[in-house]
Protein backbone atom coordinates (compact mmCIF):
# COMPACT_ATOMS: atom_id res chain seq x y z
CA UNK A 1 0.00 0.00 0.00
CA UNK A 2 2.60 2.83 1.09
CA UNK A 3 4.54 1.64 -2.33
CA UNK A 4 1.34 2.45 -4.10
CA UNK A 5 0.79 5.52 -2.72
CA UNK A 6 4.54 6.38 -2.91
CA UNK A 7 4.52 5.82 -6.64
CA UNK A 8 1.62 7.82 -7.18
CA UNK A 9 3.03 10.78 -5.70
CA UNK A 10 5.84 10.32 -7.92
CA UNK A 11 4.22 10.14 -11.14
CA UNK A 12 2.11 13.28 -9.59
CA UNK A 13 5.38 15.26 -8.45
CA UNK A 14 6.76 14.18 -12.20
CA UNK A 15 3.52 15.22 -13.89
CA UNK A 16 4.21 18.76 -12.08
CA UNK A 17 7.26 19.56 -12.67
CA UNK A 18 6.68 18.78 -16.94
CA UNK A 19 3.75 20.60 -17.10
CA UNK A 20 2.99 23.46 -14.45
CA UNK A 21 5.59 26.18 -16.40
CA UNK A 22 3.40 26.12 -19.38
CA UNK A 23 0.40 25.77 -17.53
CA UNK A 24 1.62 29.17 -15.39
CA UNK A 25 2.05 30.51 -18.60
CA UNK A 26 -1.32 30.31 -20.31
CA UNK A 27 -2.43 31.54 -17.29
CA UNK A 28 -0.13 34.19 -16.95
CA UNK A 29 -1.64 35.36 -20.95
CA UNK A 30 -4.84 35.09 -19.97
CA UNK A 31 -4.83 37.45 -16.91
CA UNK A 32 -3.59 39.75 -19.08
CA UNK A 33 -6.51 39.62 -21.73
CA UNK A 34 -8.86 39.79 -18.87
CA UNK A 35 -6.91 42.94 -17.38
CA UNK A 36 -7.29 44.27 -21.17
CA UNK A 37 -10.80 43.32 -21.61
CA UNK A 38 -11.87 45.32 -18.47
CA UNK A 39 -10.33 48.51 -19.11
CA UNK A 40 -10.37 48.74 -22.72
CA UNK A 41 -13.92 47.08 -23.68
CA UNK A 42 -11.97 44.34 -26.42
CA UNK A 43 -13.51 40.42 -26.15
CA UNK A 44 -10.99 38.61 -23.75
CA UNK A 45 -11.23 35.53 -25.79
CA UNK A 46 -9.56 37.47 -28.81
CA UNK A 47 -7.08 38.95 -26.40
CA UNK A 48 -5.70 36.18 -24.91
CA UNK A 49 -5.91 34.41 -28.55
CA UNK A 50 -3.73 37.54 -29.90
CA UNK A 51 -1.37 37.75 -27.17
CA UNK A 52 -1.09 34.07 -26.88
CA UNK A 53 0.22 34.12 -31.06
CA UNK A 54 2.72 36.70 -30.27
CA UNK A 55 4.43 34.34 -27.54
CA UNK A 56 4.30 31.46 -29.69
CA UNK A 57 8.17 30.94 -29.34
CA UNK A 58 7.28 29.69 -25.80
CA UNK A 59 5.82 26.51 -27.64
CA UNK A 60 8.91 25.27 -28.73
CA UNK A 61 10.76 25.83 -25.18
CA UNK A 62 10.82 22.66 -23.87
CA UNK A 63 10.38 24.17 -20.05
CA UNK A 64 6.79 24.80 -21.23
CA UNK A 65 6.18 22.77 -24.38
CA UNK A 66 4.27 19.86 -22.55
CA UNK A 67 2.47 22.34 -20.19
CA UNK A 68 1.02 24.61 -22.82
CA UNK A 69 0.17 21.71 -24.82
CA UNK A 70 -1.89 20.29 -21.97
CA UNK A 71 -3.27 23.52 -21.58
CA UNK A 72 -4.77 24.08 -24.87
CA UNK A 73 -6.25 20.01 -24.31
CA UNK A 74 -6.61 18.96 -21.03
CA UNK A 75 -8.15 22.61 -19.28
CA UNK A 76 -9.77 23.33 -22.75
CA UNK A 77 -12.21 20.24 -22.10
CA UNK A 78 -12.67 21.13 -18.48
CA UNK A 79 -13.79 23.93 -19.45
CA UNK A 80 -16.20 22.83 -21.42
CA UNK A 81 -17.45 20.55 -19.67
CA UNK A 82 -18.05 23.44 -16.88
CA UNK A 83 -20.29 25.02 -19.32
CA UNK A 84 -23.21 22.27 -18.47
CA UNK A 85 -24.27 24.42 -15.57
CA UNK A 86 -25.36 27.57 -17.41
CA UNK A 87 -27.97 24.77 -19.07
CA UNK A 88 -31.33 24.35 -17.58
CA UNK A 89 -34.84 22.89 -18.60
CA UNK A 90 -36.45 25.97 -16.58
CA UNK A 91 -34.88 27.93 -20.11
CA UNK A 92 -36.59 25.82 -22.46
CA UNK A 93 -39.78 25.80 -20.79
CA UNK A 94 -39.73 29.76 -20.74
CA UNK A 95 -39.45 30.33 -24.45
CA UNK A 96 -42.12 27.89 -25.63
CA UNK A 97 -41.75 24.54 -28.30
CA UNK A 98 -41.97 26.98 -31.20
CA UNK A 99 -39.13 29.45 -30.73
CA UNK A 100 -36.66 26.62 -29.60
CA UNK A 101 -37.42 24.41 -32.54
CA UNK A 102 -36.79 27.20 -35.03
CA UNK A 103 -33.14 28.24 -32.91
CA UNK A 104 -32.47 23.87 -33.46
CA UNK A 105 -33.01 24.17 -36.54
CA UNK A 106 -30.72 27.19 -37.35
CA UNK A 107 -28.01 25.29 -35.88
CA UNK A 108 -28.16 21.97 -37.55
CA UNK A 109 -29.27 24.30 -40.83
CA UNK A 110 -26.16 26.58 -40.27
CA UNK A 111 -23.68 23.66 -39.51
CA UNK A 112 -25.21 22.10 -42.71
CA UNK A 113 -24.36 24.95 -44.90
CA UNK A 114 -20.81 24.97 -43.66
CA UNK A 115 -19.82 21.71 -44.69
CA UNK A 116 -21.76 22.20 -48.31
CA UNK A 117 -19.87 25.67 -48.54
CA UNK A 118 -16.44 23.70 -47.51
CA UNK A 119 -16.82 21.10 -50.51
CA UNK A 120 -17.82 23.86 -52.60
CA UNK A 121 -14.90 25.93 -52.37
CA UNK A 122 -12.47 23.22 -51.48
CA UNK A 123 -11.63 22.76 -47.99
CA UNK A 124 -11.94 19.76 -45.94
CA UNK A 125 -15.76 18.77 -43.92
CA UNK A 126 -14.08 18.65 -40.86
CA UNK A 127 -13.41 23.04 -41.58
CA UNK A 128 -16.71 23.27 -42.30
CA UNK A 129 -18.01 21.72 -39.49
CA UNK A 130 -15.90 23.85 -36.90
CA UNK A 131 -16.66 27.01 -38.49
CA UNK A 132 -20.11 26.50 -38.90
CA UNK A 133 -20.50 24.94 -35.32
CA UNK A 134 -19.04 28.02 -33.73
CA UNK A 135 -20.96 30.31 -35.70
CA UNK A 136 -24.00 28.48 -35.41
CA UNK A 137 -24.06 27.43 -31.01
CA UNK A 138 -21.80 29.44 -29.22
CA UNK A 139 -18.82 31.69 -30.93
CA UNK A 140 -15.42 30.30 -29.41
CA UNK A 141 -16.71 27.44 -27.08
CA UNK A 142 -18.13 25.58 -29.26
CA UNK A 143 -15.52 25.62 -31.85
CA UNK A 144 -13.22 24.82 -29.02
CA UNK A 145 -15.34 21.75 -28.04
CA UNK A 146 -15.48 20.29 -31.53
CA UNK A 147 -12.11 20.89 -32.14
CA UNK A 148 -11.63 18.07 -29.34
CA UNK A 149 -13.80 15.51 -30.87
CA UNK A 150 -12.25 15.95 -34.06
CA UNK A 151 -9.75 13.72 -36.16
CA UNK A 152 -5.83 15.10 -35.74
CA UNK A 153 -5.23 16.25 -38.73
CA UNK A 154 -2.26 18.88 -39.85
CA UNK A 155 -2.90 22.12 -39.16
CA UNK A 156 -6.00 21.70 -36.68
CA UNK A 157 -4.33 24.36 -33.97
CA UNK A 158 -3.96 26.99 -37.10
CA UNK A 159 -7.84 26.09 -38.04
CA UNK A 160 -9.00 26.39 -34.61
CA UNK A 161 -6.86 29.31 -34.11
CA UNK A 162 -8.63 30.92 -37.08
CA UNK A 163 -11.91 30.19 -36.20
CA UNK A 164 -11.94 31.48 -32.54
CA UNK A 165 -10.54 34.73 -33.99
CA UNK A 166 -13.14 34.79 -36.60
CA UNK A 167 -16.14 33.95 -34.47
CA UNK A 168 -15.02 36.92 -31.95
CA UNK A 169 -14.54 39.47 -34.48
CA UNK A 170 -17.20 38.67 -36.13
CA UNK A 171 -19.35 38.45 -32.90
CA UNK A 172 -17.80 41.98 -31.98
CA UNK A 173 -19.01 43.57 -35.28
CA UNK A 174 -22.66 41.83 -34.69
CA UNK A 175 -22.76 43.07 -31.01
CA UNK A 176 -22.42 47.01 -32.75
CA UNK A 177 -24.41 46.63 -36.13
CA UNK A 178 -27.60 44.13 -35.04
CA UNK A 179 -28.89 46.55 -32.68
CA UNK A 180 -28.87 49.01 -35.40
CA UNK A 181 -31.27 46.75 -37.45
CA UNK A 182 -33.60 45.68 -34.69
CA UNK A 183 -33.99 49.63 -34.11
CA UNK A 184 -34.57 49.50 -38.65
CA UNK A 185 -36.89 46.84 -38.76
CA UNK A 186 -39.08 48.20 -35.44
CA UNK A 187 -38.84 44.69 -33.84
CA UNK A 188 -40.75 45.00 -30.38
CA UNK A 189 -38.64 44.05 -27.25
CA UNK A 190 -39.25 40.09 -26.91
CA UNK A 191 -38.66 39.99 -31.14
CA UNK A 192 -35.17 42.04 -30.57
CA UNK A 193 -34.02 39.04 -28.14
CA UNK A 194 -34.96 36.21 -30.20
CA UNK A 195 -33.19 37.69 -33.18
CA UNK A 196 -30.16 38.68 -31.04
CA UNK A 197 -30.43 35.50 -28.94
CA UNK A 198 -30.49 33.41 -31.70
CA UNK A 199 -27.77 35.33 -34.78
CA UNK A 200 -24.79 36.30 -32.27
CA UNK A 201 -22.01 33.92 -31.63
CA UNK A 202 -20.88 34.47 -28.27
CA UNK A 203 -22.91 34.85 -24.75
CA UNK A 204 -20.80 38.05 -24.09
CA UNK A 205 -21.72 39.79 -27.20
CA UNK A 206 -25.59 39.03 -27.14
CA UNK A 207 -25.42 40.06 -23.06
CA UNK A 208 -24.05 42.97 -24.65
CA UNK A 209 -26.09 43.46 -28.21
CA UNK A 210 -29.34 42.52 -25.97
CA UNK A 211 -29.22 44.79 -22.77
CA UNK A 212 -28.49 47.56 -24.99
CA UNK A 213 -31.89 47.50 -26.46
CA UNK A 214 -33.72 46.96 -23.36
CA UNK A 215 -33.71 44.63 -20.09
CA UNK A 216 -36.58 42.75 -21.60
CA UNK A 217 -34.59 42.51 -25.15
CA UNK A 218 -31.65 41.30 -23.07
CA UNK A 219 -33.29 38.62 -20.65
CA UNK A 220 -35.05 37.03 -24.22
CA UNK A 221 -31.34 37.39 -25.66
CA UNK A 222 -29.66 35.54 -23.17
CA UNK A 223 -32.30 32.74 -22.82
CA UNK A 224 -32.36 32.40 -26.55
CA UNK A 225 -28.76 31.71 -26.65
CA UNK A 226 -28.57 29.03 -24.21
CA UNK A 227 -30.62 27.51 -26.38
CA UNK A 228 -28.04 27.54 -28.10
CA UNK A 229 -25.22 26.63 -25.63
CA UNK A 230 -27.83 23.66 -24.97
CA UNK A 231 -26.98 22.38 -28.42
CA UNK A 232 -23.28 22.10 -27.61
CA UNK A 233 -23.90 18.51 -26.42
CA UNK A 234 -26.08 16.95 -28.86
CA UNK A 235 -23.81 18.25 -31.97
CA UNK A 236 -21.05 17.26 -30.17
CA UNK A 237 -22.10 13.53 -29.67
CA UNK A 238 -23.00 13.30 -33.29
CA UNK A 239 -19.72 14.62 -34.57
CA UNK A 240 -18.23 11.95 -32.15
CA UNK A 241 -20.02 9.18 -33.80
CA UNK A 242 -19.83 10.28 -37.19
CA UNK A 243 -15.68 10.04 -36.72
CA UNK A 244 -15.98 6.63 -34.85
CA UNK A 245 -17.65 5.43 -38.10
CA UNK A 246 -15.43 7.05 -40.35
CA UNK A 247 -11.83 5.20 -38.64
CA UNK A 248 -11.56 1.70 -39.02
CA UNK A 249 -12.49 -0.47 -36.60
CA UNK A 250 -9.42 -1.86 -35.42
CA UNK A 251 -8.03 1.79 -34.70
CA UNK A 252 -6.46 2.34 -31.40
CA UNK A 253 -7.08 5.76 -31.04
CA UNK A 254 -10.85 5.51 -31.86
CA UNK A 255 -12.95 8.17 -29.95
CA UNK A 256 -15.25 7.28 -27.12
CA UNK A 257 -18.73 7.25 -28.19
CA UNK A 258 -19.05 9.75 -25.14
CA UNK A 259 -15.90 11.93 -24.59
CA UNK A 260 -15.56 12.63 -20.59
CA UNK A 261 -16.05 16.19 -21.11
CA UNK A 262 -19.82 15.96 -22.92
CA UNK A 263 -20.49 13.50 -20.24
CA UNK A 264 -19.45 16.70 -18.00
CA UNK A 265 -21.48 18.69 -19.49
CA UNK A 266 -24.56 16.47 -19.42
CA UNK A 267 -24.40 16.29 -16.20
CA UNK A 268 -23.82 19.36 -14.74
CA UNK A 269 -27.21 20.36 -17.10
CA UNK A 270 -28.76 17.75 -15.27
CA UNK A 271 -28.01 18.59 -11.79
CA UNK A 272 -28.96 22.24 -12.81
CA UNK A 273 -32.34 21.62 -14.17
CA UNK A 274 -33.16 19.15 -10.92
CA UNK A 275 -32.22 22.87 -9.13
CA UNK A 276 -29.51 20.98 -6.70
CA UNK A 277 -26.74 22.92 -7.48
CA UNK A 278 -26.69 26.51 -4.85
CA UNK A 279 -26.44 29.65 -6.24
CA UNK A 280 -23.38 30.23 -5.13
CA UNK A 281 -21.54 26.76 -6.66
CA UNK A 282 -23.37 27.70 -9.91
CA UNK A 283 -21.84 30.83 -10.43
CA UNK A 284 -18.31 29.60 -8.94
CA UNK A 285 -18.34 26.76 -11.74
CA UNK A 286 -19.42 29.56 -14.23
CA UNK A 287 -16.73 31.63 -13.41
CA UNK A 288 -14.38 28.91 -12.86
CA UNK A 289 -15.63 27.51 -17.01
CA UNK A 290 -14.74 31.11 -18.43
CA UNK A 291 -11.57 30.86 -17.04
CA UNK A 292 -10.73 27.71 -17.52
CA UNK A 293 -12.07 28.22 -21.48
CA UNK A 294 -9.56 31.58 -21.49
CA UNK A 295 -6.74 29.78 -20.20
CA UNK A 296 -7.02 27.06 -22.71
CA UNK A 297 -7.10 29.70 -25.64
CA UNK A 298 -4.65 31.20 -24.43
CA UNK A 299 -2.52 28.37 -25.11
CA UNK A 300 -3.80 27.55 -27.93
CA UNK A 301 -2.43 30.55 -29.40
CA UNK A 302 0.74 30.41 -28.45
CA UNK A 303 0.72 27.34 -29.96
CA UNK A 304 -0.43 28.40 -33.60
CA UNK A 305 2.35 30.54 -35.27
CA UNK A 306 1.54 33.97 -36.77
CA UNK A 307 2.63 32.62 -40.62
CA UNK A 308 0.04 29.76 -40.82
CA UNK A 309 -2.67 32.27 -39.48
CA UNK A 310 -1.71 33.80 -42.59
CA UNK A 311 -1.55 30.80 -44.84
CA UNK A 312 -5.36 29.69 -43.70
CA UNK A 313 -6.47 31.43 -46.86
CA UNK A 314 -9.24 34.27 -48.23
CA UNK A 315 -11.70 30.70 -48.50
CA UNK A 316 -11.66 30.28 -45.09
CA UNK A 317 -12.49 33.68 -44.27
CA UNK A 318 -15.58 33.95 -47.16
CA UNK A 319 -16.82 31.11 -45.14
CA UNK A 320 -16.78 31.79 -41.75
CA UNK A 321 -18.35 35.24 -43.43
CA UNK A 322 -20.90 33.22 -45.50
CA UNK A 323 -22.04 31.26 -42.32
CA UNK A 324 -22.72 34.51 -40.45
CA UNK A 325 -24.72 35.66 -42.83
CA UNK A 326 -26.79 32.74 -43.51
CA UNK A 327 -27.37 32.11 -40.11
CA UNK A 328 -28.70 36.04 -39.43
CA UNK A 329 -30.46 35.91 -42.71
CA UNK A 330 -32.45 33.02 -41.58
CA UNK A 331 -33.45 34.23 -38.16
CA UNK A 332 -34.25 37.35 -39.74
CA UNK A 333 -36.58 35.55 -41.67
CA UNK A 334 -38.19 33.98 -38.83
CA UNK A 335 -38.49 36.77 -37.01
CA UNK A 336 -40.35 38.48 -39.40
CA UNK A 337 -42.56 35.23 -39.81
CA UNK A 338 -43.94 34.90 -36.23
Amino acid sequence: MQLGSSKVFLNLSTFFKENIKGVLVSALVAVAAKFLSEHYGAPAMLLALLLGIAMNFLSDDPRTHAGIHFTARTVLRLGVALLGVRVSWEMLRDLGPGVIAWVILGVFLTIGFGMVLARFLGRSTDFGLLTGGSVAICGASAAMAIAAVLPARENDDRDLTFTVLGVTVLSTLAMILYPVLVELFGFDAETAGIFLGASIHDVAQVVGAGFSVSDEAGEVAVLVKLIRVSMLAPVVLLLALRVRQALASGEKHRPKILPGFLIGFAALALLNSLGVIPDVVRSLLTELSGWALLVAIAAVGIKTSPRSIIAVGGTAIMMIVAETVFLALFVLGVVMCL
